[in-house]
């Protein structure tokens, strides 16, 4: 592949969906778009950049971008975002007038294990939120994955990732080897498409929002970009929980750390009283 083709496809798949590819990427570029090249019947990478320059070749460009992001979830992932949620929930419950839904989203889902987590410790906290409607929204930019996350169903290498074996039993049924989930969080939870460098005011306001380990493969100004457009989509006393190699500092005033909270942030306080 040629200097000019890599810088092409890097450029368009940055273009699309914030994903920053490195010259030293070139070998994932070759691993991940070598399946799309037999398919399209494209000789090499150069053919496939070529091809990419027509204006039409649109749903090629979508099928490129889609393969070079990385889709890599767990259920309950680094633990302690979903331990402060457990707390969070009952303060924003008690902040909202009866019958309000607690709205969550779950940003880059993946395959959904991440919005599935959220649903088994909205269930299991009943109780505590007082029969409050949680309703929780899972975007991809991919659509497999998406479909993926809309079945529901996770081969057992997925759910002996972090799923402890008490909410298995609890919230899937087993069949034919693999794992689906409870028609219960199904109701809770649903999919859909989104890009996060998109205008994302119709998807409406969230009182907390998962948008973790994305950042890491944005370059600063497209990290302030995505920061600043989480923030307006935020209720004033709503949190974001962002990953763990993941940071705000030096990108936004939009957002400022949950204070003693690691990955967690918030509106400053004199937005958050006027928003």
């Amino acid at each position: 592949m040629t200097p000019e083709s890599f810088d092409f496809i890097a450029g368009l798949v940055k273009g699309r969906s914030g994903l920053l590819l490195t010259p030293d990427k070139r070998y994932m570029l070759e691993s991940r778009l070598t399946p799309l090249l037999k398919r399209e019947a494209l000789a090499d990478l150069d053919a496939l950049a070529q091809r990419l320059r027509d204006p039409r070749s649109v749903a090629l460009a979508e099928a490129v971008t889609e393969a070079l992001t990385t889709n890599e979830s767990s259920f309950f992932r680094d633990g302690k975002p979903f331990d402060h949620l457990k707390r969070a929930l009952p303060r924003l419950v008690a902040a909202r007038a009866p019958g309000q839904p607690i709205r969550v989203w779950s940003a880059a889902c993946s395959t959904g294990q991440e919005a599935y987590s959220v649903a088994m410790i909205a269930a299991e906290m009943g109780r505590e939120l007082e029969g409050r409607r949680v309703e929780i929204l899972g975007t991809d930019i991919a659509q497999e994955v998406l479909a993926r996350a809309r079945d529901g169903v996770f081969t057992q290498f997925e759910v002996q990732r972090g799923l402890p074996v008490r909410q298995l039993v609890k919230f899937f049924s087993q069949e034919q080897g693999r794992w689906r989930v409870s028609p219960d969080l199904r109701a809770m939870t649903r999919f859909e498409r989104c890009n996060l460098l998109g205008d994302l005011r119709p998807m409406g306001r969230f009182d907390v929002i998962f948008c973790r380990n994305v950042l890491i493969y944005f370059d600063p100004p497209t990290k302030s970009r995505v920061l600043a457009a989480l923030a307006a989509q935020l209720v004033p006393d709503g949190v974001l929980y962002l990953g763990g190699a993941e940071t705000v500092l030096g990108l936004t005033e939009k957002l400022v750390p949950v204070p003693g909270e690691r990955g967690a942030y918030e509106l400053p306080r004199a937005v958050a009283a006027t928003g």
